[in-house]
């Protein structure tokens, strides 16, 4: 009897993905929780496990191609259980896989983040073409640098990534073409049909952000206001205690005292801690502080969450964000670590910006730019000395939140950060 999966609902209203590396080729047998197919959705790169055992009679898309959620992936011919007959729990219907359904269960077990977190992929073709070399090997890469180095018939086990995990990025293909050039030094990194650009595959990691930003633009009245504040006294506490948090194998940055300072200055304005339920006629006023954190990843801007950081210490948060951060960057982050988030912090300025106009992070009410702290002549009791200036953004949903509630927010905030005793008095 064969079987028709389709690309089950992973939650979190996800739609579609990308083919990153099918596991399987026709004929492979497979056993039930066998991983049969990565791929790439809005939020995470997740292996998809077979709900069946059988043997693969037909895959139901190439690498690259978007498959919607409910659309067959694969065709499965099932084991038999005994006497030519095919179990009876077994099914045919090409309906999207539930929980409910028998078997499915493994989807809630997959593994979300690839292997080791980066996208694998051996050389595509080698199977066809006779090509034997390092079969068995697996290549660590960027969906990007895989596009691109097909586009460029390049093969991708012959470029050195410059990740320190081996990984290969687009850069890397881009040096490897130059290198293979010829001695006039021109970089061909075109389709062979247009001689001027360069087409690169929009991820679904990229389209996602695109259809959020012009989602909250759409959907919000973004209203920005601009500070500084002075933390001389939070530098020299980060100074002091950095080494005995490096022992305890922890970074200390500023980022854990601006969450926290943050998350209590949410509790005393709860206008920013909320959002509008515009088809209920009402505001819903979010009683638990869950602060998102954006995070420049090598394939777009990802936004985990640290729950309840009102509650936690600053050594607890800092944690927490180093390991979020590593996570994100490997690429093995899963839905469950970017539900929730109540208030967002973007920090630019660790590249170099000082000011900005954050876009919110829709339905949240607002969300806090950090700038690039710079050495400054301040007035300090009316003489002229050199501070330390931390610049802040603060973006909001002028629906929700008054230009007078936003300003006491953001000075509440600086009040924390002038002073971070008071955080944790």
């Amino acid at each position: 009897m064969r079987y028709t999966f389709n690309f089950p609902d992973l939650g979190e209203g996800l739609e579609e993905g990308t083919i990153l590396e099918w596991y399987v080729k026709e004929g492979d047998s497979v056993k039930v929780g066998d991983s049969i197919v990565q791929m790439e959705t809005d939020k995470v790169v997740a292996d998809i496990p077979s709900p069946r055992s059988g043997t693969i009679v037909a895959r139901l898309g190439k690498v690259g191609d978007v498959i919607h959620v409910g659309a067959p992936l694969v065709e499965i011919e099932l084991e038999s259980t005994g006497k030519g007959k095919t179990d009876p729990e077994e099914k045919t219907s090409t309906e999207p896989i539930s929980e409910s359904d028998e078997g499915a269960a493994v989807v809630g077990t997959m593994e979300l983040a690839g292997k080791d977190g980066f996208l694998a992929a051996s050389d595509e073709g080698s199977s066809e073409t006779g090509n034997t070399r390092d079969e068995a090997r697996k290549v660590l890469a960027t969906p990007v640098a895989r596009a691109l180095a097909r586009e460029m018939g390049i093969d991708i086990r012959d470029v050195a990534g410059s990740d320190p995990s081996g990984r290969v990025k687009k850069e890397d293909i881009l040096n490897f073409r130059y290198k293979a050039e010829p001695a006039s030094g021109k970089v061909d990194t075109t389709l062979p049909a247009d001689g001027d650009v360069t087409y690169l595959p929009l991820t679904q990691i990229r389209k996602t952000i695109a259809r959020n930003m012009m989602h909250s633009k759409h959907n919000a009245a973004h209203m920005s206001v601009f500070e500084e504040v002075e933390i001389t006294g939070l530098m020299q506490l980060i100074a002091k205690y950095k080494q005995k948090y490096a022992d305890r194998e922890v970074k200390l940055t500023y980022l854990p005292f601006i969450v926290k300072a943050v998350a209590q200055a949410l509790k005393h304005h709860p206008q920013l801690n909320s959002q509008i339920d515009s088809e209920n006629n009402r505001m819903i006023v979010r009683h638990r502080y869950h602060i998102a954190i954006a995070v420049d990843a090598p394939d777009g801007l990802v936004v985990p969450v640290i729950r309840d950081a009102d509650r936690l210490s600053i050594y607890q948060i800092a944690e927490q964000i180093s390991e979020l951060a590593s996570r994100a960057r490997a690429r093995k982050l899963t839905l469950e670590d970017m539900k929730e988030g109540s208030f967002s912090i973007t920090s630019f300025g660790s590249i170099g910006g000082i000011f900005a106009t954050p876009v919110i992070n829709f339905p949240q009410a607002g969300i806090l730019g950090i700038g690039r702290i710079m050495k400054t002549p301040i007035v300090r009791e009316d003489e002229i000395v050199i501070g330390n200036i931390m610049p802040l953004s603060l973006t909001v949903d002028h629906r929700i939140v008054d230009g007078g509630e936003t300003t006491r927010f953001i000075k509440r905030v600086m009040e924390y950060l002038a002073d971070p005793v008071s955080l944790i008095m």
